[in-house]
């Protein structure tokens, strides 16, 4: 089977932390493709995501590995045991990596956290008002893509709609409840929108005003809590690209942000109350 032209972000992570595996045993790709009967190649494109891994092969490497940790490889032999395509693999070829990268990313998590500093959360954004927000991009593009972009983001709310729902908390600021991205009729449906998501037992919507400090230099992203933390992932999101970061240190000045966000928003309470009155005002 020829190697992957693109694998996704999940895939890619898998072969970091195999690669962080081996490196942590002092051993090289040589030595680790000798070990599984193959060319260093062979370690190569597993590593990079380009080659898939059976979850029998991940035990094998962690094993030869000397890993100790078995909550890791336990989870990671899970995320190699995913085979089954996802709803986002609809888009391939009609939307860049990046938008499927998203939806796998959250289609996975356990939980989410979010800090938007000027738009509503993807996950809870009404088709106007997602509308709006693609079509105020700086390049413009065809209204084909148009709406399939704000179909694709209205499929994220997948994770809503399972046994399970994924549990989300947003902290939203002032200025995203303001900003109009759509004229003021949508805005206020988006906006009784979100009032709705608040009353939902899995999220949990918190609202920064503008008159409270922030303490520390803060951008708006997601972070996707995985089985275990180590696997946890940030996106960060911008006008013109996202990142995905996972390093260890990246993570916990993550969560430290998160934590400081959550000590200068409103409670829940004063979030719908607060929500309530902006659509009322617009």
């Amino acid at each position: 089977m020829p190697p992957r032209s693109y694998p996704t972000a999940r895939q890619k992570r898998l072969g970091a932390e195999l690669r962080k595996l081996r490196e942590r045993a002092g051993m090289s790709g040589a030595q680790a493709a000798a070990f599984l009967g193959g060319e260093r190649a062979q370690i190569s494109h597993i590593e990079s995501g380009r080659y898939g891994v059976s979850d029998e092969r991940v035990r094998r490497l962690a094993e030869h590995y000397s890993a100790t940790n078995r909550h890791l490889v336990d989870a990671l032999a899970r995320m190699a045991e995913e085979r089954s395509k996802g709803w986002w693999d609809d888009y391939k070829g009609k939307l860049s990596p990046g938008f499927l990268d998203v939806a796998e990313l959250e289609f996975h998590a356990k939980y989410l956290r979010t800090i938007q500093l000027l738009t509503i959360p993807g996950q809870f954004q009404t088709e106007a008002y997602a509308r709006g927000i693609v079509q105020s991009r700086v390049a413009e593009i065809s209204a084909s893509e148009v709406a399939t972009r704000v179909e694709h983001r209205m499929r994220r709310r997948i994770i809503f709609d399972r046994p399970t729902p994924t549990p989300v908390e947003a902290f939203v600021h002032e200025a995203a409840l303001r900003m109009r991205y759509c004229d003021a009729e949508s805005m206020r449906e988006q906006l009784s929108y979100l009032r709705e998501v608040t009353e939902w037992e899995f999220a949990t919507v918190r609202v920064v005003p503008f008159d409270r400090q922030i303490t520390s230099s803060v951008h708006s992203m997601l972070y996707a809590g995985a089985e275990i933390p180590e696997l946890d992932t940030v996106q960060i999101d911008t006008a013109f690209d996202g990142a995905f970061l996972d390093a260890e240190a990246q993570l916990v000045s993550y969560r430290h942000l998160l934590d400081s966000i959550e000590q200068v928003s409103l409670d829940v309470d004063e979030s719908r109350k607060f929500i309530d009155r902006i659509t009322k005002e617009m």
